[in-house]
């Protein structure tokens, strides 16, 4: 797993990692008035079913990873990001595929999220996350999320 937190840091990818396919992602915490965290579940997703994960997806070809933040969220939340910020970047290695994500921090959104694509929305504390709701990838955010 590689880290990067409020920098930018490139590492050599192992030989390994050149027959690997590659995904881009980018995933919005949203943080609402009380310190509380959304979080979707993953029921109609075609992999990795039963866990939750933060709102996302991948980016589409020359998207940068903010315009790919608010065309997913405005997709799957059906809401307008109206501030956010680079909060850190996880790597996470699944079976043949090597996941990167650049979290932000979203605070102000227009709308009301829900789940258009059939998700389950749950809003948490980071204290009330339960070890194995959250997607491998997204799991080592907890210990970060502790002190916002």
């Amino acid at each position: 797993m590689s880290l990067r937190f409020r920098e930018k840091i490139q590492a050599v990818p192992r030989c390994s990692e050149l027959t690997e396919t590659k995904i881009h992602v980018a995933a919005g915490i949203l943080i609402d008035s009380v310190g509380r965290l959304l979080i979707t579940d993953r029921s109609r997703a075609k992999s990795m079913r039963g866990f939750w994960e933060f709102p996302g997806g991948k980016l589409a070809s020359g998207e940068s990873a903010e315009d790919a933040l608010r065309r997913e969220l405005a997709e799957e939340l059906e809401i307008e990001i109206v501030s956010f910020e680079y909060f850190c970047s996880l790597g996470h290695d699944y079976p043949g595929m090597r996941v990167a994500i650049d979290f932000f921090l979203v605070r102000q959104w227009q709308g009301t999220p829900s789940g258009i694509e059939g998700q389950a929305l749950q809003w948490l504390r980071p204290s009330e996350f339960s070890p194995g709701l959250l997607l491998p990838a997204d799991a080592p955010l907890l210990d970060l999320l502790q002190n916002l």
